[in-house]
């Protein structure tokens, strides 16, 4: 592979369509925290947006197509918009140098963003790694995907100087459980295949958009407690999933649109 199919490759590894997931609640944790236009462009807001923007998907998304190679063999997603690993060792330095980069943010964000920062590290590389791989245990891989509200968590904490909202924390990583669950919908045949265990595969697909649903109530809910509007806002998606849930539309179809959402 040359450098210019290793960049491209890095790229289509990384997920572009996915890469607001981890630098959107950096963007949303920095406006609600911000009390003045310069806070939006503050240097630990704008270092923590430039990681999670990119380098931290090529960690998180190059760890798991690593550990997934074998697995992946029998995905159909892996033939249209992701890529099949084709990882050699500059490949597997970038991932590596990656989460090295990461760890520099403890060296220049406040230490109250420490506990979120850790917490991303470890649930982003041990979701797919041995020695807990937790998206190979039922329930375990919902609630370990909490790890995407964590970058939000830590770039409200460095310009607040103070914690976020509980209520919005359990909200956000509500929100995420039921987002990880639903795009797992569509692997569920090749995860059995694969003899892997995952919530989608252990419930089946109609109790999976069940539990979705029920994901995304607690998120409404629960950002209700921080401002109406936002339960209101939040009241989208278990909407959604239930219109999906008594369509026609195929979940392939519906998983790839709901970043719009």
């Amino acid at each position: 592979m040359n450098a210019r199919g290793r960049l491209e490759y890095l790229l289509t590894l990384s997920r572009p369509r996915f890469w607001l997931y981890l630098a959107g609640p950096v963007a949303v944790g920095v406006a609600f925290a911000a009390t003045a236009v310069s806070d939006l462009l503050s240097p630990a807001a704008l270092v923590l947006f430039g990681y999670f923007l990119l380098p931290g998907n090529i960690l998180l998304y190059g760890v798991n197509d690593a550990f997934d190679a074998d697995v992946d063999e029998a995905n159909p997603k892996k033939d249209d918009r992701e890529a099949r690993w084709q990882g050699d060792t500059v490949v597997t330095a970038v991932i590596v140098a990656s989460g090295v980069l990461g760890l520099g943010l403890f060296a220049v964000a406040p230490r109250l963003t420490w506990p979120y920062l850790a917490g991303f590290f470890l649930l982003g590389v041990e979701y797919s790694a041995p020695p807990f791989r937790f998206k190979t245990t039922p329930f375990l891989d919902s609630v370990s995907n909490g790890l995407y509200i964590l970058p939000g968590a830590a770039a409200f904490a460095a310009v607040a100087g103070q914690h976020p909202p509980l209520s919005a924390l359990v909200g956000a990583w509500a929100w995420t459980m039921g987002m990880h669950t639903f795009s797992a919908i569509p692997d569920i045949e090749p995860d059995r295949t694969a003899g892997i265990r995952t919530t989608a595969t252990f419930l089946g697909e109609r109790r999976t958009y069940a539990y979705c649903f029920a994901c995304w109530l607690v998120a409404a809910a629960a950002f209700a407690l921080v401002d109406w509007r936002l339960g209101a806002v939040l009241s989208a998606y278990p909407l959604a999933v239930l219109a999906v849930a008594r369509s026609e539309i195929s979940v392939e179809r519906a998983y790839w649109w709901y970043p719009v959402l």
